[in-house]
């Protein structure tokens, strides 16, 4: 099957503005007087037209996360992570309903290696009118190690990554509770960043629905793509992953026992 193919505009993306490696650079999204195309508001969480669409065939979006540009979704508060999680969710189902879209993109950058160009914490999701990014989806992709389980979420570390080397899922089966969907999502993230590799700063988040209506949000560390990855499209997987499984239960879930 042909790979998908999206047309970037190069000349709306050298507009764009950088405060991931320059600090000193003014950052858009404190600037909420200033923001425009708002389409919905929780709070500090604001749901707006991407001022940068250099996406052609495709409505992006943007959700800013919360007011504090230096914050990170490991440090939020339960109420807001909850508040958030669950107000993104319906953002993504509802664009997901508009018949206009092949398929609706829903995923977050955080860090110098994750692709992104802007600190402050915030999610994209993205409608594609003519690509369906979800047609040579994998589910075995999203099995693991099992991790942690509970209330209709499992937590994992995917056996069969699509990148590689280690990928994290969080697994929300149809009825199950989305506030612990949110936690052992947050739980992943802090782990990534605080216990999983003193180098790892940065990490993407990518949502998938499933058909049987289960939502899935795999957790990937990032640093350099492997070449084998990039050159053969051939993924890799660690002999350690009993260990990482073993350090994450013990780091978070064993007071739970």
């Amino acid at each position: 099957m042909t790979r998908a193919h999206l047309i970037f505009d190069s000349s709306i993306g050298k507009q764009k503005p950088e405060t991931i490696v320059n600090r000193q650079n003014p950052c858009p999204f404190c600037n909420v007087e200033a923001l425009t195309h708002i389409m919905d508001q929780k709070d500090s969480i604001i749901w707006l037209e991407n001022k940068y669409p250099v996406l052609q065939d495709a409505f992006q979006t943007v959700i800013i996360e919360t007011d504090e540009c230096t914050s990170e979704l490991s440090l939020y508060s339960k109420e807001h992570l909850h508040k958030l999680i669950d107000f993104a969710l319906k953002k993504w189902k509802e664009m997901q309903e508009n018949s206009q879209y092949k398929s609706v993109l829903f995923f977050k950058n955080h860090g110098p290696m994750s692709g992104g160009s802007l600190r402050h914490p915030h999610m994209q999701i993205v409608g594609l009118k003519n690509v369906d990014a979800y047609r040579e989806l994998d589910e075995r992709q999203f099995e693991g190690l099992t991790i942690h389980e509970e209330n209709g979420v499992i937590f994992n570390l995917s056996t069969l990554p699509r990148v590689g080397f280690f990928e994290f899922n969080v697994r929300l089966k149809q009825g199950g509770e989305q506030t612990i969907f949110a936690d052992l999502l947050q739980t992943a993230v802090h782990y990534v960043l605080h216990h999983f590799h003193r180098n790892c700063t940065s990490y993407n988040l990518f949502f998938y629905p499933l058909e049987n209506k289960e939502v899935v949000v795999k957790i990937l560390p990032r640093f350099s793509t492997s070449p084998l990855f990039m050159g053969y499209d051939i993924a890799q997987v660690s002999n350690k992953l009993s260990d990482v499984v073993q350090q994450v239960q013990e780091l978070y879930f064993s007071q739970k026992k």
